[in-house]
């Protein structure tokens, strides 16, 4: 169902069903992305009842012991384990989700895959295009459900800002401005950790912010099919780690910390034609987590900020021609919204659109088609983001092959 800007709207969870289904979660890495998603698992029946699905938090792996602890005393896992294998041999475990950092992902995605096993995977799936495909071919040839971690796609506001774009709200789309920035490496103090090495991140703010961009842009307007990028390294050298052997060393930074692109959108999206810039910084000073989108159509434009996440702004023409900007609050006309919260103005926070992630996915386990993001989305930003790196070492365009398979935004013609 679309909604027009007063369309009402209730989530429909009076007609429960008789049987619940049980599944077996794995958890690898108990780190804050795994609390985050052992949290949506167990919140899931509370605000999706009529799924019938009920997660079993079976089993957890962590190289800590004190992490394991917490798997099993706070989190409610039935026990954990040093040892990743552990889960993926477990028979009670379904599906699993892999919160490891990038240079494990292939590694355990991959595992996952051939063991059977469903997964909820974090991003950058893999450190670039090349390392998602093998992930992609593995779980294409284990025929399991995947789940990938673009949150960004989750808001209330955002999925109505969807609805308004395949309404025509907006008219034709002429040009789209992505921007995530964030300050939360701008401190030159800050130390080496894994994130700032090539070997185990791959790409620096490409694959942590720009990726989720990417991806939200694709979602909301379809296949890129073409870009051309630049990037830099403004923090050059940061301290070793305390207790590693370089300790009271400066050492290189191996990626980059700001990137933009020019984009010009794949014939089969839903804004063909439309062209837009996209910009990443994880070391801006000011902006917290400032990720934000803004599409400009023929009709009317609309705007959104992560750090708002339950406004909306949109623009449309009046009687007289003119066009100012009304701010819309989420409300329960918004998808998911009424699930959540009660009315206008009480806000939605970051664990909810996890918990909608989270049934998305295990929607997609049951065998619901088209859900949620899924691993050949993971390959079509990853392909995006290695064709930055090549264009900013090249200078030039670089097409960007849709990825068959995905769940961007195509016209109904496509």
């Amino acid at each position: 169902m679309t909604a027009s800007l007063s369309t009402p709207r209730s989530e429909d969870s009076s007609s429960l069903p008789v049987e619940k289904r049980t599944i077996g979660v794995g958890l690898i890495s108990v780190g804050w992305m795994g609390k985050l998603h052992s949290r949506a698992y167990r919140n899931l029946p509370t605000f999706y009842p009529e799924l019938g699905i009920s997660p079993r938090l079976v089993v957890a792996a962590d190289t800590a012991p004190q992490a394991q602890d917490y798997a099993v005393n706070v989190l409610g896992f039935e026990s954990a384990v040093a040892d990743y294998r552990e889960v993926l041999a477990n028979p009670d475990v379904e599906v699993v989700s892999i919160c490891a950092p990038n240079f494990l992902h292939a590694e355990l995605g991959i595992a996952a895959a051939k063991a059977g096993k469903h997964i909820w995977i974090e991003k950058p799936v893999g450190r670039g295009a090349h390392e998602t495909a093998a992930i992609r071919e593995a779980v294409v040839e284990a025929g399991v459900a995947s789940a990938i971690g673009f949150n960004y796609r989750q808001p209330p506001a955002i999925q109505y800002a969807r609805e308004l774009i395949n309404d025509g709200k907006l008219g034709r789309i002429t040009n789209i401005r992505g921007r995530f920035f964030g300050g939360f490496n701008s401190d030159p103090s800050f130390p080496l950790a894994w994130r700032f090495i090539r070997e185990y991140a791959g790409s620096g703010v490409l694959g942590d912010l720009m990726g989720h961009l990417v991806d939200l842009t694709q979602y909301m307007l379809g296949p890129i099919g073409a870009i051309t990028a630049s990037t830099g390294t403004y923090i050059t050298e940061r301290p070793a780690m305390k207790g590693s052997p370089e300790e009271g060393k400066l050492l290189p930074v191996e990626n980059e910390d700001y990137a933009n692109m020019l984009v010009r959108f794949d014939d089969s999206a839903l804004a063909a034609g439309a062209l837009g810039s996209l910009e990443a910084s994880w070391i801006a000073l000011g902006p917290q987590a400032e990720y934000s989108i803004e599409i400009f159509g023929t009709e009317g434009s609309l705007r959104w900020n992560f750090e708002r996440l339950n406004e909306l702004e949109v623009a449309f023409r009046d009687e007289n021609g003119a066009a100012n900007y009304t701010r819309l609050f989420a409300n329960p006309t918004f998808p998911e919204f009424a699930r959540f919260q009660p009315s206008t103005g009480t806000s939605m926070g970051y664990d909810d659109l996890k918990i909608i992630e989270a049934s998305k996915f295990l929607r997609s386990v049951t065998g619901e088609t088209e859900v949620s993001s899924n691993i050949h989305d993971a390959l079509a930003s990853a392909q995006v983001l290695t064709a930055a790196e090549e264009s900013a070492k090249s200078g030039q365009w670089v097409d960007t092959p849709v990825v068959p398979g995905n769940t961007s935004n195509v016209r109904k013609e496509a």
